[in-house]
C-alpha cells in the first residue's frame, strides 16, 4: 500500500482540499487514510493524488468497493 508522501511540496494544502468537489457529484471529498486519494462517497470513487496534485479526472479515478465504503462511511 502506498505510504505518505515524505516530500513537504507533494502534499495537498488543507484549504485546497475544503475547496475541490468531485467532479461528478459535486460532492464533498474526503482525504484517504493514507492521503494518497480523494474520496466521493456518493460517486463511489477515489481520484489520485500524485505529487501532491489532486488528479480529479473520471479517467483516472477507480471504483471503490462495498467494504471500501462502509469503511469510509464508518470512518467519518
Amino acid at each position: 500500500m502506498p505510504t505518505q508522501p515524505t516530500n513537504p511540496r507533494h502534499v495537498v494544502d488543507p484549504r485546497t482540499l475544503e475547496m475541490l468537489v468531485c467532479p461528478l457529484t459535486k460532492t464533498r471529498l474526503t482525504l484517504s487514510a493514507d492521503h494518497t486519494e480523494l474520496i466521493s462517497v456518493a460517486a463511489r470513487l477515489a481520484f489520485p493524488i500524485r505529487r501532491g496534485v489532486p488528479l480529479l479526472s473520471l479517467d483516472e479515478a477507480r471504483e471503490l468497493s462495498e467494504d471500501e465504503v462502509r469503511a469510509i462511511s464508518a470512518r467519518g
